[in-house]
């Protein structure tokens, strides 16, 4: 099987893997197309496998990434995804090669990557990265976790620009996203309803710029769930995780 690069120049006639066959994510798709053609002129590089299925690799300079780590001169991993009947068929390795020659031959000094302290939706497996070498270099409340690859020995260490407990002030639901992943963008009206039907204030706060993203209350920008200034999660919930979640914050179980 081969991986395909997608470009500025085939992205509007190529699928992302992202929502693939979701027609209620059209539009958010279409949003993160537009997004990485904006980052592409920043370096970012996408490659899937040349199928309609969902794995892939996305990937830019660290200095251009839309969250709060500082890692110069390493390449970030946006997101590796490998996903149904094509697990466990080295595509999570090739791909992670081909970021990691790419990062080489650009001089730079290693990988960076975002994990979890244990397995979470949304996040990759720790243990992959653990087995492709990556050692954790830092960790951010309440599970972050930051996984580096550096073959310059005298390069410094990468490091999560915030680690002080997440606090955001305003009441009810507050969720900070990007248009990074078309499912947090493609389940944000249904989630709003069901807080109003609730009578919880709701508030989606979208982050549009590289520098709102490097000092925004999340650590995984992509999405942010907070309760009344709380944290609660960064996992993007379906409808009915969401409703259920929130009757147990509202009766002060969760």
């Amino acid at each position: 099987m081969s991986y395909i690069q997608i470009t500025k120049e085939n992205i509007d006639t190529e699928h992302i893997c992202c929502a693939l066959g979701a027609k209620q994510y059209e539009r958010a798709v279409n949003e993160k197309k537009n997004w990485l053609s904006e980052r592409m002129n920043e370096g970012l590089v996408f490659y899937r496998l040349d199928e309609r299925a969902k794995v892939f690799i996305e990937y830019l300079p660290a200095e251009m990434a839309w969250l709060p780590i500082k890692a110069p001169n390493y390449m970030y991993i946006n997101c590796l995804w490998v996903s149904g009947r094509h697990k466990n068929n080295d595509h999570a390795r090739q791909l992670l090669n081909y970021c990691k020659q790419d990062a080489i031959q650009r001089g730079m000094d290693g990988l960076v990557h975002i994990v979890g302290t244990k397995k979470y939706p949304y996040l990759s497996d720790k243990r992959f990265f653990e087995h492709m070498d990556f050692k954790p270099v830092d960790q951010a409340e309440p599970y972050f976790q930051l996984m580096a690859l550096k073959w310059n020995a005298d390069a410094p260490l990468p490091f999560f620009n915030k680690k002080n407990k997440i606090i955001h002030s305003d009441k009810g639901i507050s969720i900070f996203y990007t248009v990074q992943c078309p499912f947090a963008v493609g389940v944000l009206e249904e989630l709003r309803a069901i807080a109003l039907h609730r009578q919880v204030p709701f508030c989606a706060h979208r982050i549009t710029s590289r520098k709102e993203a490097q000092n925004a209350p999340v650590i995984w920008t992509t999405f942010g769930f907070f309760y009344n200034g709380k944290f609660i999660t960064h996992e993007i919930p379906s409808p009915n995780k969401f409703e259920k979640l929130l009757a147990e914050l509202v009766t002060g179980n969760g």
